[in-house]
């Protein structure tokens, strides 16, 4: 596929606003789930380890498979990605109304919810970088505070249906609201390019070709009919012989001449067939084999090595406070009539300001996006060692706004992913990401949990929670510190016969 130079306007803000209510829709509820956290854990009264997984699952299983989400939508397109993973979410959330257990939550709420998530966030990420490249960081900006506005709206209204239909009604009121994905996925036009070369037949369309033999050798056994018949008149003219024995001898011979070529042409034809299905397995390995290759010079990159491990970390690190700050609270022995906000509606609300303030920076020219992103790091880390510290509504819902609006790093995130590695890659790159990103989020609020139960208080865990994000952090800022790519453009200026000298020499 051949795409055209983006338009950065035009239809891409049609473009933005469906991705932005996309994201919006399917995202406001698994990341406001800390209200439904509180609700699971008396329901089914297990620890806050457990519990966990429910939420973590749902915000981390469509990361971890984003290679197939890109796969997905690098194969079928955006628009039918997006119809597809809408039924999903939706479906997702009105079986998870019916859940027996916490165990059957893993899956209608944590799989099938997070897996249309996932493919959903890649195909309007996908979609957006094809219509925009000045403006990028502003568009991905604008379409990434969907998620965010809709874990302020959420929090708020999942808790109100709560309380009116108990949790059950909550999450099929939800559910039938997520629905409106398949009309925001079905505006999502691909950018394709309209002198762009005929597509390459497909492999179905390739296989009549291959069997025309098949139909000429129809032809060939009636012309074989037609010359016999030829022969057979000149040699009755000849010999004079009977007819009912030339009719005899005509039919034999016609027979054996159709048996035969009927034969020949099955034949020919399951040869024909095993070759095809060789040449199609060759392709497919070789598709494979390709992407691995394609993987591995990715990871020679430094810079793109170090920010997989950031991901990482950030996100085992950053994410559980959107999921366990209630929690926190509760904890904490704060007083409920305190509460002038959810702490969770205060992150996502500055989350969306983060998303968006971050995504206009990202646009100028004096703004280096690798070290914006390693600065949002820095102080995401600072900021986690400072909750255990903070034992009133003011602190954390203090920390809140300043977590959420750090968090908001993830609108600039696609960006610096394109700066690293190209537009060409950025599928292929950003879906590996993802991956790990997926990891960390599926890991973070468990662990955070699992060292509540343990020592029956949060400290500890977000002392480990900012460790970890301020050590993906400084891993990131030594590897793009830019006297590496002075000693490498320094190596290259060389003359190669002063540089295989040198080489001779250190050996």
């Amino acid at each position: 596929m051949v795409f055209r130079k983006p338009p950065d306007g035009g239809w891409g803000w049609v473009i933005v606003v469906v991705s932005f209510f996309t994201q919006f829709l399917c995202y406001g509820s698994p990341l406001a789930v800390g209200v439904l956290y509180l609700e699971w854990l008396d329901v089914f009264g297990e620890g806050k380890g457990k519990t966990a997984w429910v939420g973590s699952l749902a915000n981390g299983i469509g990361l971890l498979a984003s290679p197939v989400c890109s796969i997905c939508v690098s194969s079928f397109g955006a628009r039918p990605v997006a119809i597809f993973s809408g039924f999903m979410v939706a479906g997702g959330l009105m079986m998870s109304s019916f859940a027996p257990n916490i165990y059957f939550l893993y899956i209608s709420y944590g799989i099938v919810v997070g897996l249309g998530c996932g493919l959903l966030y890649t195909a309007t990420v996908t979609i957006t970088c094809h219509y925009f490249d000045k403006r990028r960081g502003l568009a991905l900006g604008l379409i990434s505070t969907g998620s965010s506005v809709g874990l302020f709206i959420y929090a708020a209204l999942q808790r109100e249906l709560i309380d009116l239909y108990g949790l059950d009604g909550c999450l099929l009121i939800v559910g039938a609201l997520s629905l409106n994905i398949l009309a925001c996925g079905s505006l999502m036009r691909p950018l394709e390019s309209s002198d762009s070369p005929l597509p390459e037949k497909t492999c179905v369309d390739k296989v009549p070709e291959q069997y025309f033999v098949y139909h000429e050798k129809e032809k060939t056994v009636e012309e074989n009919i037609s010359i016999l018949e030829k022969g057979y008149i000149d040699e009755k003219c000849a010999n004079n012989v009977p007819d009912y024995k030339q009719d005899s001898i005509l039919n034999k011979n016609v027979l054996s001449s159709i048996n035969v070529n009927e034969k020949d042409t099955y034949k020919k034809k399951v040869v024909e067939q095993t070759n095809f299905c060789k040449q199609l397995a060759k392709r497919k390995w070789q598709l494979y084999l390709n992407y691995w290759e394609e993987t591995m010079v990715l990871f020679k990159n430094k810079v793109f090595s170090a920010l997989f491990v950031a991901i990482l970390l950030f996100d085992i690190g950053g994410f559980p406070p959107s999921l366990l700050m209630e929690d926190v609270a509760r904890s904490a022995n704060i007083n409920e009539d305190d509460y002038h906000m959810p702490l969770i509606s205060i992150i996502g609300i500055m989350t969306a300001v983060g998303k968006l303030t971050l995504g206009i920076l990202a646009d100028f020219k004096w703004v280096n996006t690798l070290y914006l992103y390693v600065t949002t790091l820095l102080m995401t880390g600072v900021a986690l060692f400072a909750i255990p510290f903070a034992k009133s509504y003011l602190t954390l819902a203090m920390l809140s706004g300043v977590l959420g609006f750090l968090t908001g790093n993830w609108s600039i995130f696609p960006y610096v992913t394109t700066k690293t590695v190209g537009i060409e890659k950025l599928t292929h790159a950003y879906g590996i990401l993802m991956f790990f990103a997926g990891l960390g989020n599926s890991l973070g609020p468990p662990i955070v949990g699992w060292f509540y139960d343990w020592t029956q208080e949060y400290d500890t865990a977000f002392y480990f929670s900012g460790f970890c994000v301020l050590l993906g952090g400084f891993l990131l800022l030594l590897a793009a510190l830019p006297c590496w790519n002075a000693c490498i453009n320094q190596s290259s200026k060389l003359p190669p016969n002063t540089y295989s000298y040198k080489v001779a020499s250190s050996a």
